[in-house]
């Protein structure tokens, strides 16, 4: 656990703030984020979200993060003040450039682009070959680029083919869920191997459905999980201790074991090798009753 300092704030677009957090601060791996404590939630626990840094990484004075104002925690961000004290973890990768790639491809949508402008920083601080292609109806940070910025998706296709890149070039994409989809469906069908198409999903909404039975097979308890609540949830609420961060199905923090059921897996961390055994209880569900081991 960390604690910085919020040393100022400012207004990047209509709805998306910049804070930067001063304090006791390592270098990071660009495409980076930062969890942060964002107060409570409507039950009172803590509600932690994640952020992207914005910067290069290395040796940094300060950490910087964009906030789009939403619900929750990003509503707790955006009163933020000069002075604030926050908690935070220490920065985390899951979303690293490759070092040995000849040429950088960097593509985002909307609030996307935070986690790519720190790849875009760190390319020009290693003066790395780089191209960045941004659709977004607002541009946030757009004065911190140089790339091709589209109002649409028909311009900002326009102006990306896939299918002519240089030799070594690396995909690296950051946005909302349908954008993902087709830039990387469009990079498949370009034959772009799936080891150069680097991916950073914003995660999941936490599914609704039929209410189901989860049964904790070592304590011997058994919960309800209702119709518009998540077996995350259930299982807080019955002060059952999972460890839990993103509750967005991106962090894998969440991750439990279960031993019988069939589960419906909403989740973007876990491999579909994992899928017999495991579940991330933040946004995914049961079909059937569900026998978790705990």
């Amino acid at each position: 656990m960390n604690r910085l300092t919020v040393a100022d704030t400012r207004s990047i677009t209509e709805g998306v703030r910049g804070i930067r957090l001063v304090g006791e601060l390592r270098s990071y791996t660009p495409g980076s984020h930062l969890d942060v404590l964002c107060g409570a939630d409507e039950r009172g626990r803590p509600r932690w979200n994640s952020y992207s840094l914005t910067g290069d990484g290395f040796r940094p004075e300060h950490y910087e993060i964009s906030v789009r104002l939403g619900s929750g925690g990003s509503r707790w961000m955006h009163r933020l003040r000069p002075g604030d004290v926050v908690e935070t973890g220490h920065p985390r990768s899951g979303f690293a450039p490759v070092h040995t790639a000849r040429h950088h491809l960097l593509v985002a949508a909307g609030i996307g682009i935070t986690p790519i402008l720190s790849h875009f920083r760190a390319a020009q601080t290693w003066q790395r070959s780089v191209e960045v292609h941004y659709v977004s109806r607002d541009a946030a940070h757009a004065d911190d680029l140089h790339g091709h910025i589209s109002g649409s998706r028909d311009e900002f296709w326009s102006t990306l083919d896939l299918t002519d890149q240089p030799l070594g070039t690396h995909l690296y994409a950051c946005g909302p869920k349908p954008f993902m989809d087709e830039v990387t469906t469009r990079a498949r069908d370009a034959g772009w191997p799936p080891t150069r198409v680097h991916a950073e999903h914003f995660g999941s909404t936490p599914a609704t459905g039929e209410p189901f039975t989860a049964h904790l097979r070592r304590s011997g308890t058994t919960l309800r999980v209702g119709e518009d609540e998540t077996l995350l949830d259930a299982l807080r609420s019955a002060d059952i201790d999972v460890p839990n961060r993103c509750r967005k199905g991106v962090c894998g923090e969440c991750v439990t074991p279960y031993t019988a059921g069939d589960p419906l897996h909403n989740d973007l961390y876990l491999q579909p090798s994992e899928h017999p055994t495991h579940i991330t209880p933040c946004v995914s569900r049961a079909r059937t009753n569900l026998t978790l081991d705990l």
